[in-house]
């Protein structure tokens, strides 16, 4: 039997969690498609390797299963990958907790480096979190709405109001990045740039690889 109150608690939990999956196919920026058209797709539009995509993805589920051994409901965290690089934000009790996840986190096959940004303190609310994801949505759409920036370049993160930019970027297109962000929403605390620089040079020979690409539009994905 469900009692009404138990519904009408479902619904704002149901919310949530489709809004967290829409951030997470929003930041994985690969269409959801099958097959030889999916591998086709993730190469032309992200600028890692196919392996690193996968060794990413790998790095932050078990990354986060892990952590999560360490701090039970004493803390948050959330990793997340580009590159090999893995970012560690959310909160954990103490300092020692602190670097007990970013040990677990070390141990992990393929992971190159670890930026542990974890903030010693409570464990951050469920409205928090969701503002966290429209504040990732705004400055994704800020990205689509300039030229000469590809949206699927970056991996954006934001928890507690921080703004994590990653990828693989000249210095040119790292400082429009930048300067959008912090003008996509007027709650951002900071805008952390955590770029991997290429050369000009890199960029048009890496572009000369994949089939032409035009800058993403608004067409959901």
């Amino acid at each position: 039997m469900t009692y009404p109150f138990v519904t009408a608690m479902r619904r704002p939990l149901a919310a949530l969690a489709l809004g967290a999956a829409l951030a997470a196919s929003l930041q994985a920026c690969v269409p959801m498609v099958v097959g030889a058209a999916a591998v086709g797709t993730m190469a032309a539009v992200d600028r890692r390797t196919l392996g690193a995509q996968t060794d990413d993805r790998s790095i932050e589920l078990r990354g986060e299963g892990r952590a999560k051994r360490v701090t039970g409901d004493r803390g948050r965290v959330s990793v997340t990958s580009y590159n090999r690089t893995a970012l560690l934000t959310g909160e954990v009790a103490d300092e020692k907790m602190k670097a007990d996840v970013e040990q677990q986190i070390a141990t992990l096959d393929g992971v190159a480096g670890i930026e542990n940004d974890l903030t010693i303190a409570p464990v951050s609310t469920i409205g928090s979190r969701s503002n966290d994801l429209v504040i990732t949505s705004k400055v994704k759409a800020a990205f689509v709405d300039t030229k000469d920036l590809y949206v699927n370049a970056f991996l954006v993160h934001t928890d507690r109001s921080v703004v994590y930019l990653m990828g693989r970027v000249t210095q040119r297109e790292g400082k429009m990045a930048g300067d959008v962000a912090r003008n996509a929403a007027g709650n951002i605390k900071k805008v952390v740039k955590l770029f991997e620089y290429i050369s000009e040079d890199e960029l048009q020979e890496m572009q000369a690889k994949q089939p032409p690409a035009k800058p993403a539009t608004k067409t959901p994905r």
